[in-house]
C-alpha cells in the first residue's frame, strides 16, 4: 500500500514522517495557547543557559590568542555586546514571525524550505551534539581535576567522565521530563554561587592591591585577525545560549513585551559577571600561570580558598552538569517543528508511551555526542561550533534586513535600529571567513561539505517526497524496540 492509504488503513500508530509531523502540529498548534512564561522566567532561561561551562573554560583561550589580560578583557566586553545586538535583532524577528523554532523557523518563512532543511540537518547531527559534548568536557575537567593535584588530567579519564555525564543525562532526560526539570532548576543555584564566590574573592584581592596582571595590559596583543576572529570563538561560546528565548516565543506572556525587555535586563547582567570573572581570575593569577591552569577556576579557589578550594570544584561541576541537562533538555526543539515541517525523519519526532519524552531524538543527540567526545577536545569542538552557528546567525540576520527593507509595512511591536543587525551581519562574516583566510584548516572545509551534503538528503526525501518501503519498515521495528509513537493531539 502506499503511505497515504497506510495513513487512513493502518491500525498502528504510524511511522510515516508525514503523519507523526501532522499530529505534532495539531500538539503544537494546542501548546501555542499556553503562553505561561513571564519576564522573570524569560530572564532566568537566557541567563541561566548563557552562564554554563564557556566561563569557566575559555579564558585561558581568549587570553592565549590575544597575547594580554587588557585586550582579553576588550574581547570578554565585545562579545557580550555582539550577543546583546544579535539578542535584540532577533527580537524583531521574533515579533514579525510568532513561532517557537529560533533560526530553523525564521530561515523557513524568509527563505524557504532548501536552506531551512539545510540548518535542521546540520543542527540536529552537528551543532547540538557539538554544544553538548563540549559542555560535559568542561564538566569533566572540573569533576576529575582534583584527583591529579597540581598537573593536568589525562585526557582518557577526562573523556570517559564526559561521556558518562552523557548517559545519565541520556537516563534522566528519557525517564521523566519534571525531573529533568528539577535537575536544572536545583543546579542554577549551584552555577551563580560559584560564580559570586569567584567576583567577591576577586574584589577582596584588588582592595589588597594584586594588580600586578594589569600593568603593561596591552604589551604583546595579538594582530592577526584568524586569531582574533579565534579569540572570538572562545568568548561567544561563553555567551552562546542569547537566542533560546526565541525557541519559545509561543509560550512567552506578550512576547512583543517581554522577549525584548528579558534580553535588556539578562544581557549585560551576564555580561557585567563575565567581566568581573575575568577580572578575579587575573587578580588571583599571572597571565602565564593562567595559560598553563587547565581549569581556571579550580587553579584560582587553590590560590584564593586554599584548603575550601575543592568548593569551586564542586560548585564548577555542579554548574556544568546543571547546564548540560539544560541543553540536553531543549536540544530536541529544532527536532519536532522540523518534523512538524516534513523535514526531519518520523521517529526523531516521536514520544516514548509511557514516560512521554520524546527518547528517540534523545538518543540520537546522545550518540553523536559520544561520537564528537571520543574524537574532538574542548576547544576544537568550541572552535567548529561556533563556525557553523555563525554562520546560519548571519543568514537569519540577513533574513532580517531582507524584511526590514522589502516587507517594512509587516506588523511589528519592536523595531530595532537597521544599524544593529548591519553590525551584527558584519561580525558573523567575519567570524565565518577570518579563521578560513588567515589560518585555513581542512576541517572547516569537511564541515562546509558537511552542510551541503544535506542535498543529497532533501530532493528525494523532502522536495520528491520519495520514501523507500525499507526506510518504512526500520521506523516502525524502531518504534517497536524503543516503545515510541507519534505524537496525537488530545481528545480529553
Amino acid at each position: 500500500s502506499t503511505m497515504r492509504e497506510r495513513k487512513t488503513t493502518d491500525p498502528l500508530p504510524s511511522a510515516d514522517p508525514l503523519h507523526s509531523s501532522t499530529d505534532l502540529s495539531e500538539g503544537k498548534e494546542k501548546l501555542r495557547l499556553k503562553q505561561e512564561v513571564g519576564l522573570i522566567s524569560s530572564v532566568s532561561l537566557i541567563a541561566g543557559t548563557m552562564i554554563g561551562s564557556g566561563i569557566f573554560m575559555s579564558p585561558e583561550w581568549v587570553l592565549h590568542h590575544m597575547g594580554n589580560p587588557a585586550s582579553s578583557l576588550l574581547i570578554w566586553a565585545a562579545c557580550g555586546l555582539l550577543a546583546m545586538f544579535g539578542a535584540l535583532s532577533y527580537a524583531e524577528l521574533g515579533t514579525i514571525i510568532k513561532e517557537s523554532g529560533g533560526e530553523y523557523i525564521y530561515i523557513l518563512r524568509i527563505f524557504g524550505s532548501f536552506p531551512a532543511f539545510l540548518f535542521a540537518y546540520t543542527s540536529v547531527i552537528l551543532v547540538r551534539p557539538a554544544s553538548l559534548a563540549a559542555v560535559c568536557l568542561s564538566f569533566a575537567e572540573y569533576a576529575i581535576a582534583p584527583f591529579y593535584p597540581g598537573c593536568s588530567s589525562p585526557q582518557v579519564a577526562v573523556k570517559c567522565a564526559a561521556a558518562a555525564c552523557i548517559l545519565v543525562l541520556t537516563i534522566i532526560n528519557c525517564l521523566n521530563v519534571r525531573l529533568a526539570t528539577s535537575v536544572m532548576n536545583i543546579f542554577t543555584a549551584a552555577k551563580l554561587l560559584a560564580l559570586l564566590m569567584i567576583v567577591v574573592g576577586g574584589l577582596v584581592l584588588l582592595a589588597n592591591g594584586q594588580t600586578q596582571s594589569f600593568q603593561n595590559g596591552f604589551q604583546g596583543t595579538t594582530a592577526g585577525i584568524g586569531a582574533v576572529g579565534v579569540a572570538f570563538y572562545q568568548g561567544l561560546w561563553s555567551y552562546d545560549g542569547w537566542n533560546n528565548l526565541n525557541y519559545v516565543t509561543e509560550e512567552l506572556k506578550k512576547p512583543e513585551v517581554t522577549l525584548p525587555r528579558a534580553l535588556m535586563i539578562a544581557i549585560p547582567l551576564v555580561t557585567c559577571l563575565y567581566l568581573l570573572v575575568n577580572v578575579s581570575y587575573l587578580a588571583a593569577m599571572t597571565p602565564s600561570e593562567l595559560l598553563s591552569s587547565g581549569a581556571v577556576a579550580v587553579t584560582w579557589g587553590d590560590k584564593v580558598l586554599g584548603s575550601w578550594a575543592w568548593l569551586i570544584s564542586l560548585s564548577v561541576a555542579l554548574s556544568t552538569f546543571g547546564s548540560s541537562n539544560g541543553t540536553f533538555f531543549s536540544g530536541g526543539r529544532v527536532c519536532y517543528i522540523a518534523a512538524r515541517e516534513g523535514h526531519m525523519p518520523g521517529i526523531l519526532s516521536m514520544a516514548h508511551v509511557r514516560c512521554l519524552t520524546p527518547s528517540p531524538a534523545l538518543l540520537f543527540t546522545s550518540a553523536m555526542s559520544l561520537i564528537m567526545i571520543i574524537s574532538g577536545s574542548f576547544t576544537s569542538i568550541v572552535n567548529f561550533f561556533s563556525f557553523m552557528a555563525w554562520l546560519f546567525y548571519g543568514m537569519t540576520i540577513s533574513g532580517l534586513l531582507y524584511l526590514k527593507i522589502k516587507k517594512p509595512e509587516l506588523p511589528r511591536s519592536y523595531k530595532v535600529p537597521i544599524i544593529i543587525p548591519i553590525i551584527v551581519l558584519m561580525a558573523a562574516v567575519y567570524l565565518v571567513l577570518a579563521p578560513i583566510i588567515d589560518q585555513p584548516q581542512i576541517e572547516i572545509l569537511y564541515i562546509i561539505l558537511f552542510i551541503f551534503s544535506g542535498i543529497i538528503f532533501y530532493f528525494p526525501l523532502v522536495h520528491f517526497k520519495y520514501h523507500p518501503r525499507f526506510l518504512q519498515r526500520v521506523t516502525l521495528h524502531l518504534q517497536l524496540l524503543l516503545e515510541v509513537a507519534p505524537t496525537t493531539r488530545d481528545e480529553s
